[in-house]
């Protein structure tokens, strides 16, 4: 295999982590703190998307109860993202390897290849959204019809971001640029509207009842939970567990209060309900749009590349760069393609799937195994040396059980909300069944 390119001001070492699979990560690649987990949360923790869902909370709620079921899921939300973390920076593994030893080898390619599926569609929604933003503000220099060109172009720039890899996009972009201007546009955007318009009135409007209380703590505890599949495969570049722990859950937690807050502000007063067009009919909005741009290709670079380290967990000898190439076209044709008008259904979809796959692994990590997992369960040296037939059934059983709930709850009983029931379901479940297991084998 050829050696990577160089990319100007990135060290060698940056650079060959890139190319890391699902092995453990070496210690001379362990070495982001805290300050560098906070700016890359709170980084994937903002963009135009979590604008877009800030936005789905009213009119069916009032400014103040919007509020309030933003910071309620944020904090539920980042406490599981942290944890979820701190299994790759104990271990030093991706997220989906993590999973084999509560699932088996062969287990946890389920979940890998539903990972896949996810970040693939997350990739797309960010190459949509960035390349209808960048049309429409093109569109007085080159008319309509640029999407096309845009989605082709802000795909590349994430591919090549995805051959450079955590470490280069974190300390090359993110801490000397990224982050800037992420702070400037957010600053910007809040001015304007806290100088422009009558909040006094937006803040007093009622709710519609058309969205409950609970439904929206499932639409904001989503956004950091559609990460923890993630989590571990930029954690596991961690010094320690607590300064990546305490990064992870501070910076994501500023982020998605503050954006989803911003997203319900801007679609109450800013003119129609398209959020691009609100944003575009700001002064100087083309500049804050145009620079928020610049950071939402962070958060597609993430769906990216993860989905490539999933990937690898079923098919470790495949190479990591070619599969970034690979899961960019895919994720470009996607864009091509489709729209954001399912957006919130997708979001809710990701809930059911991911939320009760997690409380299988706190269960198994934190509760059962007391946060040891031994080196033969992450990485088998012989045919079912993790499970018997490398699939645990028991955890297969237990993540049914809290999608099942999940669904049951949000169409039964959608007051409730289907989150926090789908985790406790699952979580008990597999400590119910693996200790009768136990039981029973003696």
């Amino acid at each position: 295999m050829t050696a990577p390119a160089r990319l100007p001001d990135a060290p060698r070492d940056d650079l060959a982590a890139a190319q890391l699979g699902i092995e453990p990560v070496p210690q001379r690649h362990r070495v982001l703190g805290f300050l560098d987990f906070f700016v890359l949360w709170a980084d994937f923790g903002v963009g135009l998307l979590v604008l877009l869902a800030g936005t789905l909370l009213v009119p069916g709620l009032g400014f103040w109860p919007a509020m309030a079921a933003i910071a309620l899921g944020t904090l539920a939300g980042v406490l599981l993202l942290g944890l979820a973390g701190v299994v790759g920076s104990d271990l030093a593994v991706p997220s989906m390897v993590g999973l084999r030893p509560s699932f088996g080898i062969r287990g946890s390619y389920l979940p890998s290849l539903v990972n896949v599926i996810q970040l693939v569609g997350f990739g797309a929604f960010e190459v949509i959204i960035m390349a209808q933003a960048a049309a429409g503000l093109a569109a007085p220099i080159v008319g309509p019809g640029s999407y096309p060109a845009w989605a082709v172009g802000w795909s590349a720039v994430v591919i090549l971001m995805g051959l450079g890899g955590p470490l280069v996009v974190v300390r090359q972009w993110l801490e000397k640029a990224g982050i800037w201007i992420v702070l400037a546009t957010a600053a910007w955007m809040t001015i304007y509207v806290v100088t422009h318009f009558d909040l006094g009135a937006a803040v007093a409007r009622p709710g519609d009842g058309s969205l409950t209380f609970a439904q929206a703590i499932d639409l904001v505890v989503v956004m950091p939970i559609s990460w923890l599949p993630l989590v571990a495969d930029y954690n596991r570049f961690a010094r320690d567990t607590r300064s990546a722990f305490w990064g992870t859950v501070a910076g994501f937690a500023v982020a998605n209060i503050g954006f989803y807050a911003l997203g319900v502000l801007l679609i109450l007063v800013l003119p129609g309900g398209d959020l691009i067009g609100s944003i575009l009919s700001i002064a100087f909005g083309a500049a804050g749009l145009a620079l928020l741009l610049g950071d939402e290709a962070d958060n597609a670079f993430a769906d990216i590349y993860s989905a490539a380290i999933s990937v690898r967990n079923v098919r470790p000898g495949w190479s990591t760069r070619w599969l970034v190439v690979g899961v960019g076209a895919i994720v470009l044709g996607i864009a091509l393609a489709v729209d954001l008008t399912q957006y919130q259904n997708f979001l809710f979809l990701v809930g059911s799937l991911f939320t009760p796959l997690f409380g299988v692994l706190f269960a198994d990590y934190f509760l059962l195994r007391r946060r040891v997992y031994a080196s033969a369960e992450l990485y088998p040296t012989g045919p079912g040396a993790a499970r018997p037939m490398g699939i645990n059934p028991v955890a297969l059983i237990a993540w049914a059980a809290g999608i099942g709930s999940y669904l049951l709850v949000i169409n039964t009983a959608p007051w409730l909300g289907g989150t926090l029931p789908s985790l406790g379901v699952s979580l008990v479940v597999y400590v119910a069944l693996t200790k009768l297991r136990r039981s029973l084998a003696r």
